[in-house]
């Protein structure tokens, strides 16, 4: 049990580092489309003028619950706006900290998954497969799934999967390589 804590706890801050390398450094502009700073202003005015009543949220516009609202959606232009009414700094630390305490409690989820399949999986190859494919699958079907299923712009969401790919694998990895039962040697008869 002290060895599955404390491979989640690594595990969790090997997810975390790998997170602040995608998110937290100037390689984040990769997943992120932009406008000049003029239609930038334009735009946060309208929002302001605009979403600020209904406060913090995610927004589909236009809201296709009309028939209008279906008529223009189908029309387009459309846009998913998630929203924050009132800004935060771009290096926000509290949400540095709350971040490693979620990679730190997802580490912890992944050790206790594999301590449950590291009885009957022993070596580490085998369990190396096993995160990967968790890790794959997962992220497969939250990020990717995301553009085909609102047909959104893939170019975030395959950064986000790479991000989360890697993340959780490299957490997994920590797991299964260092902190997994070890392996009974075979007795032969």
């Amino acid at each position: 049990m002290t060895r599955t804590v404390i491979g989640g706890l690594l595990g969790g801050l090997a997810l975390y580092l790998v997170g602040f390398i995608f998110w937290g450094t100037p390689l984040a502009g990769l997943a992120f489309s932009t406008v000049d700073e003029g239609r930038s202003a334009a735009v946060q005015t309208v929002l302001a003028q605009n979403l600020t009543e209904n406060g913090t949220g995610t927004y589909l516009i236009p809201n296709p619950g009309t028939p209008a609202g279906t008529t223009l959606f189908g029309q387009g232009p459309i846009a998913t706006v998630h929203f924050n009414s009132g800004g935060f700094p771009v290096v926000d630390s509290a949400a540095l900290i709350s971040g490693l305490a979620l990679a730190l409690v997802t580490g912890l989820l992944i050790a206790f998954a594999l301590a449950i399949v590291g009885r009957k999986v022993t070596d580490f190859a085998d369990r190396a497969r096993v995160a990967l494919l968790f890790a794959l699958a997962i992220t497969l079907w939250i990020d990717i799934g995301q553009p085909l299923f609102n047909h959104y712009g893939a170019g975030y969401f395959i950064y986000l999967f790479l991000s989360d790919l890697i993340g959780l694998s490299a957490c997994g990895l920590v797991i299964a390589r260092w902190f997994m039962p070890r392996a009974e040697p075979v007795s032969q008869p």
